[in-house]
């Protein structure tokens, strides 16, 4: 089975996984990840749900002023997603062409701005939010495939003389490129407009297919497929976080954006299955749940040299979720023994977390926190509860019992390994 998918389905997935547009949304969301967990850590400090803590800084500040602190990072950071996605999008494609990046995301940003609404006093919060994400994704791909096949033609070029700064020459050779890419995008825009009736599309694509999708995307259903994908491209050698990411990402910032949107209103966050979910109860130690592993090594693997030495040695980086000690030193990758835990101990944390999450027993995920952040510490964190914390643990416990079984059968086979070895000697 394994030379079968090596040989049929990792040179696919491995094209996959570096497909020039698939790589330049991982890269777009990459690059504001940063701001991402920036603005949810204002969240947590606005909401942390502690009553002495929100009770002391309302007797200092009156009436809740002291939330505007964080209101203005929030402003910054999630309030401009889709613009800050259409430039960084824009520019990491182009780059992958080799062009010149930074014009090719002003120009992606632009076009974007072509499909924008405006409001009263600028653009509506829905443009340049999380529900337009979507259609930034769309536009700036299919604005940087223009403007980088328009920047190649040589009848386009405007050449300056010697002498002229290098950034004005950049400037006036992406003149009419920008020219033709700008105007094509405004004129579909007025024709959808004007000729389908469609004054909002951000509003109207949102409301028809970004939030019916993120609906999908919010089942049992799609968190078990997420939880498989990664973690079986993984025991082929394939980096299934890396393929996965740019859906992950697309899905995440929209349903963050809502769930905190609900809570501050005094409702039940809608949406259970976001990465900062995935990173607190499933990805701990790394996909596949391996924080476990490392733990269950150190508990029944003792004799096991390899295991034992790859466990110390994967310790540290463990727990802050690097397992690639793990995946090629064991390894994981291609062993038909353990593949079958590393895929199975996700699906039974992704369901356990999803069940609890949607019966109330733990609040859903509403921080982004990074991804390096230590297992337990992480679902208090994105949850702003105990309960996330708890539901951690229990999970880290739950995984090392199905590690456990296979953990003695790799035993079986070494100490079998080693009488064979020394018998032939």
């Amino acid at each position: 089975m394994f030379k079968f998918l090596e040989e049929k389905f990792v040179p696919v997935a491995s094209k996959i996984g570096n497909q020039r547009h698939l790589v330049a949304i991982r890269d777009g969301f990459i690059a504001i990840m940063p701001l991402t967990i920036v603005g949810s850590l204002a969240v947590l400090v606005n909401n942390l749900p502690i009553d002495f803590y929100q009770d002391a800084l309302n007797s200092i500040w009156a009436d809740g002023t002291w939330k505007q602190w964080g209101g203005n990072i929030w402003g910054a950071t999630f309030a401009i997603l889709s613009l800050l996605l259409a430039f960084t999008i824009s520019y990491n494609l182009a780059k992958g062409y080799n062009k010149d990046g930074l014009s090719a995301g002003v120009i992606g940003l632009s076009a974007y701005l072509t499909f924008g609404t405006f409001g009263d006093g600028g653009l509506t919060g829905l443009t340049t939010g999380t529900g337009g994400i979507f259609i930034a994704i769309i536009i700036s791909l299919l604005s940087t495939e223009l403007f980088c096949r328009l920047s190649g033609n040589s009848k386009l070029l405007i050449k300056m003389p010697e002498g002229v700064p290098p950034a004005v020459a950049k400037s006036f050779a992406a003149l009419l490129p920008a020219i033709i890419t700008i105007g094509l995008f405004a004129l579909v825009r007025t024709i959808i407009s004007v000729g389908f009736d469609v004054p909002d599309i951000v509003g109207s694509f949102y409301a028809t297919i970004q939030e019916p999708f993120m609906g999908l995307t919010n089942s049992w259903t799609a968190a078990l497929i997420l939880a498989f994908i990664p973690s079986f491209l993984w025991t082929l050698g394939v980096h299934g976080a890396n393929i996965i990411d740019p859906f992950m990402q697309t899905i995440n910032a929209d349903a963050i954006a809502k769930n905190i949107a609900a809570l501050e209103a005094g409702e039940v966050a809608p949406y259970i299955v976001n990465k900062p979910f995935f990173d607190a109860f499933v990805n701990m130690g790394g996909s596949g749940t391996t924080i476990a592993l490392i733990i269950a090594i150190f508990i029944f693997a003792r004799k096991n040299k390899q295991y034992n030495t790859v466990g110390k040695l994967s310790a540290a980086p463990g727990l802050f979720n690097i397992n690639e000690p793990l995946l090629f030193g064991l390894p994981i990758v291609l062993n038909p023994i353990l593949f079958i835990p590393f895929i199975l101990t996700p699906m039974v944390n992704v369901s356990v977390a999803y069940f609890a999450t949607k019966i109330g027993l733990v609040p859903a995920a509403t921080v982004v926190a990074p991804w390096t952040t230590p297992p337990i510490i992480n679902g208090f964190l994105v949850t702003q509860s105990w309960q996330g914390a708890v539901l951690s643990l229990v999970l880290i416990i739950l995984s090392v019992c199905i590690y456990l079984p296979f953990i003695a059968m790799a035993n079986r086979v070494a100490k079998r390994d080693t009488l064979e070895k020394n018998i032939s000697e």
